[in-house]
């Protein structure tokens, strides 16, 4: 994978870029989603560009999943920069905190048509790549299941209001990737998230790139998840074979199955059972 380009602009995104653009005109503020595991790589500039104008609530999703002092300091630098930004687990985050950061981003809009003797539903966009959890998010906040949510890129193909209370309504949206990233560090960022289809690559050297990154930040919790050896070398497809070795993911005759070990170290790494690791770290 370090010398083939990563594409992922399906027809069906550049739809999704000229819907959104049309529905801006219908909402008063927007909340952008990001992975808190790689919170710059999972922000689309393009989006950005697109809602600019806008109010915007910044929320670092999937949280739980993310290094605690990791995500405190990507905080500090997006309120550093004049953003409101906050962290959330939408599988269990608390919704008191995010409605009280619409609530406060609504003011503006809601004074605007008081002082018209207007009682107005607000509406807020929710926007983000593809696989940060948009969905599940607004499902939290609506206490159901309303929209369609899945642990891979591409389930939702279609914008959806959802009545959140008497007078806010939340537009879903499809996950929307730039037309083009010369960041390929940033884009194997993204492919490791999930949030480019597996099935346009290499799994196995995405596999062993992902782990070879993991090792690095967390030696200890990859050590301890996949049985390696003390002396293990660090390269990719060494460390892919000591997982297969320590975990017995072995084919007849003792060889490696290393196809079933690139599996299952991207879905691990994804669900957070090789432990809470942030993969784009920002120093001080």
């Amino acid at each position: 994978m370090a010398n083939d380009r990563i594409n992922w602009y399906p027809g069906h995104m550049a739809r999704s870029r000229r819907l959104l653009q049309e529905q801006l005109r219908a909402v008063d503020a927007v909340i952008e989603l990001c992975d808190a595991r790689a919170p710059l790589a999972t922000r689309n500039p393009d989006l950005q560009r697109l809602t600019a104008g806008k109010q915007r609530i910044l929320v670092l999703n999937k949280a739980d999943l993310a290094d605690d002092t990791q995500t405190a300091r990507w905080l500090e630098h997006f309120r550093r920069q004049g953003l409101t930004a906050m962290r959330f687990n939408s599988n269990g985050g608390k919704v008191r905190e995010i409605l009280g950061h619409i609530e406060a981003a609504s003011k503006p809009a809601l004074e605007r048509y008081a002082a018209r003797g207007v009682r107005k539903t607000i509406r807020f966009m929710v926007i983000g790549i593809p696989n940060v959890g948009k969905s599940t998010f607004i499902n939290r906040l609506h206490g159901s299941s309303i929209v369609k949510a899945g642990d891979r890129p591409g389930v939702t193909r279609a914008n959806q209001w959802v009545k959140i209370g008497p007078f806010l309504e939340i537009l879903d949206t499809p996950g929307m990737l730039p037309p083009r990233m010369d960041d390929q560090e940033g884009a194997r960022l993204l492919a490791y998230l999930g949030s480019i289809r597996d099935e346009i690559m290499d799994t196995e050297e995405l596999a062993g790139g992902l782990i070879s990154l993991l090792y690095a930040l967390n030696p200890g919790a990859v050590s301890a998840r996949y049985k390696l050896p003390c002396d293990c070398e660090a390269a990719p497809h060494a460390l892919l074979e000591a997982a297969c070795r320590g975990r017995g993911w072995l084919l007849s005759g003792g060889r490696f199955d290393t196809d079933r070990a690139a599996a299952l170290v991207l879905d691990e790494f994804r669900g957070g059972r090789i432990g809470k690791i942030t993969i784009q770290p920002l120093s001080r």
